[in-house]
């Protein structure tokens, strides 16, 4: 059997350059590639690194996050008017397939791929496909499997050592997909991390969890298992993770060189308004001088438009950014997403403003905020971005280590401030000589 798996061209928002599609490939579908290549042929097609191509496979897969569902439904559509069934899976489907309109997909998946995939196969062969497939709660961390690694196209992207360790988040912050839906947190078995460790073959690893720390138990145990690998790395946490006894030293002992932490606001009412409760606002500098004291940098995620913002919380929270010299930022306008708690709630009270999914990518206002105007919401975010990236404040920020220096400069100037330029040598040496380039500097600090 013929299965084309495609992932819709995301839309890029006004700081984002060809880099930001091409940083990693869709892991998601590369596993359902492992899942299914010993007996089918399987294509992946990324539309962000090339053209989705109408050729006639036996069914077709489309990853579907809530900002790209205009764009699956397009691609869709040429394979449904030829009679080949089209699955939409993904994050968006897995938490809110109710709000997905009928007839713009002939199946939802819902749910890890591992728990439907080869099930929907085993009924279109039977000529029996349903039109909704759910995940088995009972699917565990034994049941993950890795992507296909060996057939990912390395020369179309900057990194391809990334990896999960684990799905899902303990934590259910009302704007957040985990918050809803069929989202569980289930950590893989260790021995099948290391592996994938081994036969990732690089020395510089990005762990993409949602949250690394969601079991600290499990990750003290992941961390002892893979200090004798030796590798540098990276990943997503919460940021309680300088509460928990010992777990920055012992990041710190394996290779841990950055972590990127939801701080979402300054404001201890802002955060407590989406119930962030991992999140004790009076202990955001003792954690920030912690993580850095063990020579560990910082990428803090912001959103704003929280019911608490008014417009002051821009340059209070630059200010506050420069102070602490957090490294790197992501902000993000605050995105009520379908299946969310946040989005019943904006809704009930009458505040979505657009319907119009393609605008929900955490860079345009589709809601009408508490504390501002939807314009100012706007141009201070795009305001924030300027400021952080400008050479005075990166100079500001210089981290106080000498030896974290040059990843620091080598991300705030060729990635964030220079980007396009980058990018357009990306295309002319390829992203992968690039991405090797960036990974070496990181490996020997």
């Amino acid at each position: 059997m013929y299965i084309k798996l495609i992932q819709p061209r995301m839309l890029m928002r006004p700081m984002d350059t060809g880099l930001k599609v091409r940083m990693s490939p869709p892991l998601g579908l590369y596993t359902i590639v492992n899942l299914l290549r010993a007996e089918h042929t399987v294509v992946v097609q990324n539309e962000n690194v090339e053209p989705v191509t109408y050729d006639s496979p036996d069914i077709v897969g489309i990853m579907v996050s809530l900002d790209v569902l205009p764009r699956a439904a397009e691609i869709a559509r040429p394979f449904r008017e030829r009679g080949i069934p089209v699955v939409a899976g993904g994050v968006h489907i897995t938490t809110a397939s109710q709000t997905v309109p009928e007839g713009l997909f002939d199946v939802l998946c819902i749910g890890a791929a591992e728990g439907t995939w080869p099930d929907i196969i085993r009924d279109l062969r039977q000529g029996q496909l349903r039109a909704v497939y759910r995940c088995s709660p009972t699917l565990s961390g034994r049941d993950i499997v890795s992507p296909a690694y060996d057939l990912i196209p390395s020369d179309k992207y900057l990194y391809t050592n990334i990896m999960h360790t684990s799905r899902g988040c303990p934590f259910k912050c009302d704007f957040c997909y985990n918050s809803f839906g069929g989202h569980r947190y289930i950590h893989r078995e260790i021995a099948d991390v290391v592996a994938e460790i081994r036969a990732i073959g690089r020395r510089h690893i990005m762990f993409i969890d949602d949250n690394f720390i969601g079991d600290p138990a499990w990750t003290r145990q992941l961390l002892e298992a893979i200090k004798p690998l030796r590798i540098k790395w990276n990943a997503a946490v919460s940021i309680n993770v300088a509460a928990i006894p010992g777990m920055l030293d012992l990041m710190a002992e394996s290779g841990c060189q950055g972590l990127f932490i939801g701080f979402e606001s300054i404001n201890a009412a802002s955060v407590g308004s989406v119930h962030k409760v991992q999140n004790d606002r009076t202990r955001y500098e003792e954690a920030i001088r912690e993580i850095h004291r063990r020579g560990i940098m910082i990428n803090a995620s912001f959103v704003f438009g929280l019911d608490e913002d008014t417009p002051q919380v821009f340059r209070q929270t630059l200010d506050w950014i420069v102070a602490q010299r957090i490294e790197t930022v992501t902000s993000h306008i605050l995105t009520p997403y379908p299946g969310t708690r946040l989005y019943d709630r904006l809704e009930t009270e009458g505040r979505i403003t657009s319907t119009d999914l393609s605008l929900y990518n955490t860079a345009h206002v589709v809601f009408r905020p508490k504390g501002m105007t939807a314009q100012q919401l706007r141009e201070g975010y795009l305001w924030i971005y300027r400021e952080l990236y400008s050479w005075k404040n990166i100079w500001r920020r210089m981290p106080r280590n000498p030896r974290q220096r040059l990843a620091y400069l080598t991300f705030n100037i060729f990635y964030r401030k220079y980007g396009r330029l980058t990018d357009r040598l990306c295309h002319a040496l390829s992203y992968r000589r690039i991405g090797i380039i960036a990974e070496c500097m990181a490996r020997y600090l």
